[in-house]
């Protein structure tokens, strides 16, 4: 009898699909669902070794405008979409190559948060392949179906995301391009 890794036996890993996705040597996204919140991270591998590039929680939604009184549901399909995005915009902005996405021990049942997820880091600029009838619709994205409806606060949160993104890209080419007149000024003022 084969003795189960202890991961795989707490049902946290499947090394199989793990040695796979490290072959393919291709850049991560990795999807977390956790008690409270989703996660997620750009990961680069390197002889078995993770490396996180850049990672965000869904309580960063709090900052773009969550309702107070809806934090509990910080882990629901709107969360897990602008999760998503937020996180596609940060790889956009990065210029970083495209990745996979690995949902670790999570169901692939269609139309999930998961998916919702996809669909935030697609609609943020990401090339991900992925079909359209794994998505949620619409409605559910934006929150309509929860007990309150949440599509105003959506529409807010993504608008936020959104500028902030372009004036964080925007700060730092401003910041570059002063940045090299100053190591081109240093140069002149030594010779």
């Amino acid at each position: 009898m084969k003795t189960l890794k202890r991961r795989r036996m707490e049902n946290k890993t499947d090394y199989g699909i793990r040695i796979k996705l490290l072959k393919a040597e291709v850049p991560r996204v990795i999807f977390r669902k956790s008690g409270r919140y989703i996660i997620a991270q750009y990961a680069t591998s390197n002889e078995a070794r993770d490396n996180i590039v850049t990672g965000v929680t869904s309580n960063i939604l709090s900052k773009y405008g969550w309702p107070e009184d809806m934090i509990g549901s910080l882990k629901s399909l709107p969360a897990s979409y602008l999760t998503g995005f937020f996180l596609g915009k940060k790889i956009t902005e990065k210029g970083l190559k495209t990745p996979i996405v690995d949902m670790g021990m999570i169901k692939n049942v269609n139309k999930n948060r998961a998916f919702s997820f996809i669909k935030g880091l697609i609609d943020a600029g990401v090339r991900i392949k992925c079909s359209e009838e794994s998505f949620p619709s619409e409605e559910r994205i934006k929150g309509k179906n929860l007990k309150r409806d949440f599509s105003i606060f959506f529409g807010r949160i993504k608008s936020k995301i959104e500028e902030n993104t372009a004036a964080t890209s925007f700060k730092g080419k401003i910041e570059e391009n002063s940045l090299k007149r100053n190591r081109v000024k240093g140069k002149i003022k030594e010779k």
